[in-house]
Protein backbone atom coordinates (compact mmCIF):
# COMPACT_ATOMS: atom_id res chain seq x y z
CA UNK A 1 0.00 0.00 0.00
CA UNK A 2 1.04 3.63 -0.48
CA UNK A 3 1.79 5.47 2.74
CA UNK A 4 -0.82 8.12 3.53
CA UNK A 5 1.85 10.78 3.99
CA UNK A 6 4.16 9.80 1.17
CA UNK A 7 3.32 12.55 -1.32
CA UNK A 8 0.95 15.47 -1.72
CA UNK A 9 -2.05 15.75 -4.00
CA UNK A 10 -4.72 18.27 -4.94
CA UNK A 11 -8.45 18.19 -4.25
CA UNK A 12 -8.92 16.64 -7.70
CA UNK A 13 -7.29 13.47 -6.44
CA UNK A 14 -9.96 13.06 -3.76
CA UNK A 15 -12.79 13.73 -6.22
CA UNK A 16 -11.55 11.05 -8.62
CA UNK A 17 -10.43 8.54 -5.99
CA UNK A 18 -13.76 8.70 -4.14
CA UNK A 19 -15.95 8.47 -7.24
CA UNK A 20 -18.09 5.36 -7.68
CA UNK A 21 -19.32 6.36 -11.15
CA UNK A 22 -18.78 4.08 -14.13
CA UNK A 23 -17.34 7.03 -16.07
CA UNK A 24 -15.56 9.95 -14.39
CA UNK A 25 -15.14 12.95 -16.69
CA UNK A 26 -12.56 15.63 -15.82
CA UNK A 27 -13.28 18.78 -17.80
CA UNK A 28 -10.77 21.42 -16.89
CA UNK A 29 -8.75 24.47 -17.80
CA UNK A 30 -5.04 24.79 -18.31
CA UNK A 31 -2.78 23.64 -15.43
CA UNK A 32 -5.69 22.30 -13.36
CA UNK A 33 -3.66 19.17 -12.67
CA UNK A 34 -6.26 16.77 -14.11
CA UNK A 35 -3.86 14.26 -15.65
CA UNK A 36 -1.51 14.20 -12.66
CA UNK A 37 -4.38 13.70 -10.18
CA UNK A 38 -5.92 10.86 -12.20
CA UNK A 39 -2.56 9.13 -12.51
CA UNK A 40 -2.09 9.35 -8.73
CA UNK A 41 -5.43 7.57 -8.43
CA UNK A 42 -4.34 4.91 -10.93
CA UNK A 43 -1.10 4.18 -9.06
CA UNK A 44 -3.07 3.83 -5.82
CA UNK A 45 -5.53 1.44 -7.47
CA UNK A 46 -2.70 -0.62 -8.94
CA UNK A 47 -1.01 -0.89 -5.52
CA UNK A 48 -4.16 -1.62 -3.51
CA UNK A 49 -5.37 -4.71 -5.39
CA UNK A 50 -3.42 -7.53 -7.01
CA UNK A 51 -3.28 -8.13 -10.76
CA UNK A 52 -5.11 -5.01 -11.89
CA UNK A 53 -4.78 -4.05 -15.56
CA UNK A 54 -4.86 -0.27 -16.11
CA UNK A 55 -4.64 1.29 -19.58
CA UNK A 56 -3.78 4.95 -20.24
CA UNK A 57 -4.72 5.95 -23.80
CA UNK A 58 -3.51 8.98 -25.73
CA UNK A 59 -4.00 10.31 -29.26
CA UNK A 60 -0.57 9.00 -30.27
CA UNK A 61 2.71 7.90 -28.68
CA UNK A 62 4.50 11.30 -29.00
CA UNK A 63 1.61 12.96 -27.14
CA UNK A 64 1.73 10.31 -24.42
CA UNK A 65 5.48 10.66 -24.00
CA UNK A 66 5.28 14.46 -23.73
CA UNK A 67 2.26 14.41 -21.41
CA UNK A 68 0.74 11.55 -19.44
CA UNK A 69 3.80 9.27 -19.46
CA UNK A 70 6.12 12.09 -18.43
CA UNK A 71 3.77 12.95 -15.54
CA UNK A 72 3.70 9.30 -14.46
CA UNK A 73 7.49 9.04 -14.41
CA UNK A 74 7.73 12.28 -12.45
CA UNK A 75 5.11 11.06 -9.99
CA UNK A 76 7.11 7.88 -9.34
CA UNK A 77 10.38 9.75 -8.89
CA UNK A 78 8.87 11.76 -6.01
CA UNK A 79 7.71 8.75 -3.98
CA UNK A 80 10.19 6.27 -2.49
CA UNK A 81 7.40 3.99 -1.32
CA UNK A 82 5.76 3.98 -4.72
CA UNK A 83 9.09 3.05 -6.30
CA UNK A 84 9.37 0.14 -3.87
CA UNK A 85 6.01 -1.20 -5.08
CA UNK A 86 6.99 -1.10 -8.76
CA UNK A 87 8.90 -4.16 -9.98
CA UNK A 88 9.91 -2.74 -13.35
CA UNK A 89 9.23 -0.07 -15.95
CA UNK A 90 9.49 -1.37 -19.50
CA UNK A 91 10.52 1.71 -21.46
CA UNK A 92 10.01 0.08 -24.87
CA UNK A 93 6.44 -1.08 -24.19
CA UNK A 94 5.69 1.80 -21.77
CA UNK A 95 4.44 -0.52 -19.00
CA UNK A 96 4.80 -0.19 -15.22
CA UNK A 97 4.86 -3.66 -13.59
CA UNK A 98 4.03 -3.93 -9.86
CA UNK A 99 5.23 -6.64 -7.48
CA UNK A 100 1.57 -7.62 -6.85
CA UNK A 101 1.02 -8.40 -10.54
CA UNK A 102 -0.76 -5.13 -11.47
CA UNK A 103 0.30 -3.21 -14.57
CA UNK A 104 -0.21 0.32 -15.91
CA UNK A 105 0.25 0.45 -19.69
CA UNK A 106 0.41 3.52 -21.95
CA UNK A 107 -1.05 2.92 -25.41
CA UNK A 108 -2.55 4.51 -28.50
CA UNK A 109 -4.87 2.95 -31.08
CA UNK A 110 -5.06 3.51 -34.83
CA UNK A 111 -8.74 2.71 -35.18
CA UNK A 112 -11.72 0.99 -33.57
CA UNK A 113 -10.61 -2.44 -34.81
CA UNK A 114 -7.22 -1.95 -33.16
CA UNK A 115 -8.96 -0.97 -29.90
CA UNK A 116 -10.74 -4.34 -29.70
CA UNK A 117 -7.58 -6.05 -28.48
CA UNK A 118 -7.19 -6.57 -24.74
CA UNK A 119 -9.34 -6.10 -21.64
CA UNK A 120 -8.68 -4.08 -18.50
CA UNK A 121 -9.96 -3.11 -15.05
CA UNK A 122 -9.47 0.67 -15.40
CA UNK A 123 -9.21 2.93 -18.43
CA UNK A 124 -7.90 6.50 -18.63
CA UNK A 125 -8.62 8.44 -21.84
CA UNK A 126 -6.14 11.33 -21.79
CA UNK A 127 -6.99 14.48 -23.81
CA UNK A 128 -10.13 12.79 -25.05
CA UNK A 129 -11.01 15.38 -27.71
CA UNK A 130 -8.11 13.99 -29.76
CA UNK A 131 -9.50 10.45 -29.73
CA UNK A 132 -12.24 9.05 -31.95
CA UNK A 133 -15.61 8.11 -30.43
CA UNK A 134 -15.52 4.64 -32.02
CA UNK A 135 -12.13 3.93 -30.43
CA UNK A 136 -13.49 5.02 -27.05
CA UNK A 137 -16.57 2.79 -27.29
CA UNK A 138 -14.48 -0.31 -28.06
CA UNK A 139 -12.12 0.43 -25.15
CA UNK A 140 -14.91 1.24 -22.69
CA UNK A 141 -16.78 -1.94 -23.64
CA UNK A 142 -13.72 -3.94 -22.55
CA UNK A 143 -13.20 -2.10 -19.24
CA UNK A 144 -14.52 -3.89 -16.17
CA UNK A 145 -14.56 -1.29 -13.38
CA UNK A 146 -14.18 2.38 -14.24
CA UNK A 147 -13.27 4.85 -17.00
CA UNK A 148 -11.51 8.16 -16.35
CA UNK A 149 -11.53 10.91 -19.01
CA UNK A 150 -9.85 14.31 -19.16
CA UNK A 151 -9.72 17.16 -21.69
CA UNK A 152 -9.60 20.93 -22.17
CA UNK A 153 -13.12 21.97 -23.31
CA UNK A 154 -12.21 23.98 -26.41
CA UNK A 155 -15.50 22.90 -27.97
CA UNK A 156 -18.18 20.26 -27.60
CA UNK A 157 -17.38 16.77 -28.87
CA UNK A 158 -18.51 13.17 -28.25
CA UNK A 159 -18.23 13.47 -24.45
CA UNK A 160 -20.92 16.17 -24.52
CA UNK A 161 -23.01 14.38 -27.15
CA UNK A 162 -23.01 10.87 -25.73
CA UNK A 163 -21.84 10.81 -22.09
CA UNK A 164 -22.47 13.92 -19.98
CA UNK A 165 -25.83 13.76 -18.24
CA UNK A 166 -26.17 10.00 -18.61
CA UNK A 167 -26.71 7.67 -15.63
CA UNK A 168 -23.44 6.42 -14.16
CA UNK A 169 -21.45 9.41 -15.45
CA UNK A 170 -19.89 12.00 -13.15
CA UNK A 171 -18.61 15.35 -14.46
CA UNK A 172 -15.92 17.22 -12.52
CA UNK A 173 -15.12 20.76 -13.71
CA UNK A 174 -11.85 22.27 -12.52
CA UNK A 175 -9.32 25.00 -13.29
CA UNK A 176 -5.85 26.09 -12.16
CA UNK A 177 -7.26 27.28 -8.81
CA UNK A 178 -7.68 23.63 -7.84
CA UNK A 179 -3.95 23.05 -8.29
CA UNK A 180 -1.94 24.10 -5.18
CA UNK A 181 1.38 23.51 -6.94
CA UNK A 182 0.99 26.08 -9.73
CA UNK A 183 3.38 29.07 -9.80
CA UNK A 184 2.36 32.72 -10.09
CA UNK A 185 3.83 33.37 -13.57
CA UNK A 186 1.64 30.56 -14.94
CA UNK A 187 -1.41 32.01 -13.17
CA UNK A 188 -0.69 35.43 -14.66
CA UNK A 189 -0.32 33.94 -18.12
CA UNK A 190 -3.63 32.07 -17.90
CA UNK A 191 -5.59 35.02 -16.53
CA UNK A 192 -3.99 37.29 -19.12
CA UNK A 193 -5.86 35.45 -21.88
CA UNK A 194 -8.98 37.43 -20.93
CA UNK A 195 -7.45 40.66 -22.29
CA UNK A 196 -7.50 39.37 -25.86
CA UNK A 197 -10.01 36.48 -26.03
CA UNK A 198 -12.80 35.97 -23.49
CA UNK A 199 -13.90 32.67 -25.07
CA UNK A 200 -10.43 31.15 -24.71
CA UNK A 201 -10.26 32.56 -21.16
CA UNK A 202 -13.47 30.70 -20.25
CA UNK A 203 -11.93 27.47 -21.53
CA UNK A 204 -8.41 27.73 -20.12
CA UNK A 205 -8.95 29.82 -16.98
CA UNK A 206 -12.32 28.46 -15.84
CA UNK A 207 -12.68 25.07 -17.51
CA UNK A 208 -15.95 26.00 -19.22
CA UNK A 209 -16.94 24.60 -22.61
CA UNK A 210 -16.04 26.99 -25.41
CA UNK A 211 -18.26 28.06 -28.25
CA UNK A 212 -17.37 29.39 -31.66
CA UNK A 213 -17.64 33.18 -31.66
CA UNK A 214 -20.26 34.86 -33.84
CA UNK A 215 -22.87 32.13 -33.49
CA UNK A 216 -26.45 33.04 -34.40
CA UNK A 217 -28.02 30.90 -31.66
CA UNK A 218 -26.59 30.60 -28.15
CA UNK A 219 -29.95 29.99 -26.43
CA UNK A 220 -30.19 26.23 -27.05
CA UNK A 221 -29.70 23.36 -24.62
CA UNK A 222 -29.58 19.58 -24.76
CA UNK A 223 -32.41 17.52 -23.23
CA UNK A 224 -33.07 13.79 -23.15
CA UNK A 225 -36.65 13.84 -24.43
CA UNK A 226 -39.73 15.90 -25.19
CA UNK A 227 -42.04 16.35 -22.16
CA UNK A 228 -45.23 14.32 -22.39
CA UNK A 229 -47.43 17.39 -21.96
CA UNK A 230 -45.64 19.47 -24.60
CA UNK A 231 -47.86 20.53 -27.51
CA UNK A 232 -46.79 19.86 -31.09
CA UNK A 233 -47.08 23.13 -32.99
CA UNK A 234 -45.66 22.06 -36.32
CA UNK A 235 -43.35 19.84 -38.38
CA UNK A 236 -40.65 21.68 -40.33
CA UNK A 237 -39.45 20.29 -43.67
CA UNK A 238 -36.64 21.49 -45.94
CA UNK A 239 -36.17 19.95 -49.38
CA UNK A 240 -32.86 18.70 -50.75
CA UNK A 241 -31.66 15.96 -53.02
CA UNK A 242 -28.18 15.32 -54.37
CA UNK A 243 -25.90 17.81 -52.62
CA UNK A 244 -28.17 19.14 -49.88
CA UNK A 245 -29.94 17.08 -47.25
CA UNK A 246 -33.69 16.98 -46.79
CA UNK A 247 -34.19 17.93 -43.16
CA UNK A 248 -37.24 17.38 -41.00
CA UNK A 249 -37.99 18.11 -37.35
CA UNK A 250 -40.86 18.47 -34.90
CA UNK A 251 -41.33 21.61 -32.82
CA UNK A 252 -43.22 21.53 -29.52
CA UNK A 253 -44.24 24.26 -27.07
CA UNK A 254 -44.40 23.96 -23.29
CA UNK A 255 -44.30 26.70 -20.64
CA UNK A 256 -43.10 29.27 -23.14
CA UNK A 257 -40.13 27.11 -24.22
CA UNK A 258 -39.56 25.30 -27.50
CA UNK A 259 -38.72 21.59 -27.59
CA UNK A 260 -37.23 20.31 -30.84
CA UNK A 261 -36.70 16.76 -32.11
CA UNK A 262 -34.89 15.85 -35.33
CA UNK A 263 -36.74 13.29 -37.48
CA UNK A 264 -34.48 12.78 -40.49
CA UNK A 265 -31.56 14.38 -42.33
CA UNK A 266 -30.71 12.66 -45.60
CA UNK A 267 -29.75 13.20 -49.25
CA UNK A 268 -31.24 11.45 -52.27
CA UNK A 269 -34.87 11.44 -51.12
CA UNK A 270 -37.52 11.58 -53.82
CA UNK A 271 -41.01 12.83 -53.02
CA UNK A 272 -42.14 9.23 -52.54
CA UNK A 273 -39.18 8.67 -50.21
CA UNK A 274 -40.14 11.79 -48.24
CA UNK A 275 -43.66 10.45 -47.78
CA UNK A 276 -42.33 7.12 -46.52
CA UNK A 277 -39.86 8.86 -44.17
CA UNK A 278 -42.60 11.04 -42.69
CA UNK A 279 -44.74 7.98 -42.01
CA UNK A 280 -41.83 5.96 -40.62
CA UNK A 281 -40.86 8.68 -38.14
CA UNK A 282 -44.37 8.90 -36.72
CA UNK A 283 -45.70 12.04 -38.39
CA UNK A 284 -49.48 11.86 -38.70
CA UNK A 285 -51.40 12.92 -41.80
CA UNK A 286 -53.24 15.43 -39.59
CA UNK A 287 -50.01 17.11 -38.37
CA UNK A 288 -49.27 20.34 -40.17
CA UNK A 289 -45.98 20.22 -42.08
CA UNK A 290 -44.50 23.63 -42.88
CA UNK A 291 -42.17 23.42 -45.87
CA UNK A 292 -39.97 25.58 -48.08
CA UNK A 293 -42.26 27.69 -50.28
CA UNK A 294 -39.63 27.64 -53.04
CA UNK A 295 -40.78 24.08 -53.91
CA UNK A 296 -44.53 24.45 -54.73
CA UNK A 297 -44.50 21.36 -56.99
CA UNK A 298 -43.11 19.14 -54.22
CA UNK A 299 -45.60 20.58 -51.73
CA UNK A 300 -48.47 19.84 -54.11
CA UNK A 301 -47.31 16.25 -54.68
CA UNK A 302 -47.08 15.61 -50.93
CA UNK A 303 -50.58 17.03 -50.52
CA UNK A 304 -51.88 14.59 -53.13
CA UNK A 305 -50.30 11.79 -51.10
CA UNK A 306 -52.52 12.89 -48.21
CA UNK A 307 -50.11 15.05 -46.20
CA UNK A 308 -51.16 18.34 -44.61
CA UNK A 309 -48.42 20.63 -46.00
CA UNK A 310 -48.30 24.43 -45.82
CA UNK A 311 -45.70 26.70 -47.43
CA UNK A 312 -43.56 28.84 -45.11
CA UNK A 313 -44.71 32.47 -44.92
CA UNK A 314 -41.37 34.00 -45.81
CA UNK A 315 -41.96 37.54 -46.97
CA UNK A 316 -39.51 40.45 -46.71
CA UNK A 317 -36.52 39.87 -44.41
CA UNK A 318 -38.01 36.56 -43.30
CA UNK A 319 -34.65 35.04 -42.37
CA UNK A 320 -33.83 37.70 -39.79
CA UNK A 321 -37.43 37.87 -38.60
CA UNK A 322 -37.55 34.12 -37.91
CA UNK A 323 -34.13 34.24 -36.22
CA UNK A 324 -35.34 37.09 -34.02
CA UNK A 325 -38.39 35.03 -33.02
CA UNK A 326 -36.34 31.93 -32.19
CA UNK A 327 -33.77 33.88 -30.18
CA UNK A 328 -36.55 35.03 -27.82
CA UNK A 329 -37.30 31.46 -26.79
CA UNK A 330 -35.33 28.85 -24.90
CA UNK A 331 -34.61 26.07 -27.42
CA UNK A 332 -34.52 22.56 -25.91
CA UNK A 333 -32.95 20.18 -28.42
CA UNK A 334 -33.15 16.41 -27.88
CA UNK A 335 -29.91 14.55 -27.41
CA UNK A 336 -30.62 12.35 -30.42
CA UNK A 337 -30.88 15.42 -32.71
CA UNK A 338 -27.22 15.13 -33.61
CA UNK A 339 -27.34 16.90 -36.98
CA UNK A 340 -29.40 19.82 -35.67
CA UNK A 341 -26.96 20.27 -32.81
CA UNK A 342 -24.04 20.28 -35.24
CA UNK A 343 -25.77 22.96 -37.31
CA UNK A 344 -26.50 25.11 -34.24
CA UNK A 345 -22.84 24.82 -33.19
CA UNK A 346 -21.70 26.20 -36.56
CA UNK A 347 -24.45 28.56 -37.73
CA UNK A 348 -22.68 31.94 -37.73
CA UNK A 349 -23.22 35.53 -38.76
CA UNK A 350 -21.41 36.63 -41.90
CA UNK A 351 -18.53 39.07 -41.47
CA UNK A 352 -17.07 41.71 -43.78
CA UNK A 353 -13.43 41.86 -44.88
CA UNK A 354 -12.49 43.60 -41.64
CA UNK A 355 -14.09 40.80 -39.62
CA UNK A 356 -17.06 42.92 -38.54
CA UNK A 357 -20.31 40.92 -38.17
CA UNK A 358 -23.03 41.58 -40.74
CA UNK A 359 -26.74 41.20 -40.07
CA UNK A 360 -26.91 38.08 -42.25
CA UNK A 361 -26.28 34.44 -41.34
CA UNK A 362 -23.95 32.33 -43.47
CA UNK A 363 -26.16 30.33 -45.84
CA UNK A 364 -24.73 26.92 -45.03
CA UNK A 365 -25.18 24.17 -42.42
CA UNK A 366 -28.88 25.07 -42.15
CA UNK A 367 -30.93 22.17 -43.54
CA UNK A 368 -32.55 21.67 -40.14
CA UNK A 369 -32.31 25.27 -38.97
CA UNK A 370 -34.28 26.39 -42.04
CA UNK A 371 -37.31 24.17 -41.29
CA UNK A 372 -37.10 25.34 -37.68
CA UNK A 373 -37.36 28.89 -39.00
CA UNK A 374 -40.34 27.93 -41.16
CA UNK A 375 -42.26 26.79 -38.09
CA UNK A 376 -41.28 30.01 -36.29
CA UNK A 377 -42.59 32.14 -39.17
CA UNK A 378 -45.94 30.34 -39.39
CA UNK A 379 -46.66 29.37 -35.80
CA UNK A 380 -44.86 31.55 -33.26
CA UNK A 381 -45.47 34.98 -31.85
CA UNK A 382 -42.69 37.54 -31.59
CA UNK A 383 -42.86 37.48 -27.79
CA UNK A 384 -42.75 34.08 -26.03
CA UNK A 385 -45.03 33.37 -23.11
CA UNK A 386 -42.09 33.35 -20.70
CA UNK A 387 -38.66 34.91 -20.79
CA UNK A 388 -35.69 32.85 -21.92
CA UNK A 389 -33.49 31.82 -19.03
CA UNK A 390 -29.90 30.67 -19.25
CA UNK A 391 -29.57 27.20 -17.77
CA UNK A 392 -26.90 24.55 -18.08
CA UNK A 393 -27.91 21.74 -20.47
CA UNK A 394 -26.87 19.11 -17.93
CA UNK A 395 -25.93 18.83 -14.30
CA UNK A 396 -22.32 19.79 -13.62
CA UNK A 397 -20.26 19.14 -10.51
CA UNK A 398 -17.44 21.54 -9.77
CA UNK A 399 -14.39 20.31 -7.89
CA UNK A 400 -15.10 21.57 -4.33
CA UNK A 401 -13.16 23.45 -1.70
CA UNK A 402 -10.40 25.26 -3.54
CA UNK A 403 -8.22 25.50 -0.45
CA UNK A 404 -8.94 22.02 0.92
CA UNK A 405 -5.57 20.45 0.10
CA UNK A 406 -4.58 17.16 1.58
CA UNK A 407 -2.06 14.34 1.57
CA UNK A 408 -2.65 10.77 0.42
Amino acid sequence: MINANDYEASVLFRCNYASQAQVVINQGGSSAGKTYAIEQVLFCLAAEKDRQVITVVGQDIPNLKAGALRDALNLCSLSDQLKSLIKNFNKTDRVFEFHNGSIIEFKSYADAQDAKSGKRDYLFINEANGIDWNIYTELALRTRTRVFIDYNPNHEFWVHEHLIGRPGVELIISDYRHNPFIDQPTVDKIEGIKETDTERWKVYARGLTGRITGLVFTNWFVVDKIPEDAKLIGVGLDFGYSNDESGCLEVYLQNGELWIDELFYETGLTNTDLSKKLAATGVKKTNEIIADDAEPKTIEELKRMGWYVSPAKKGKDSVNNSIDILRRYKLNVTRRSVNLRKELERYKWRVDRAGKPLNQPVDTMNHLIDPLRYVALNKLKITPTSATKSKLPYKQTYAPNLNDLFKI
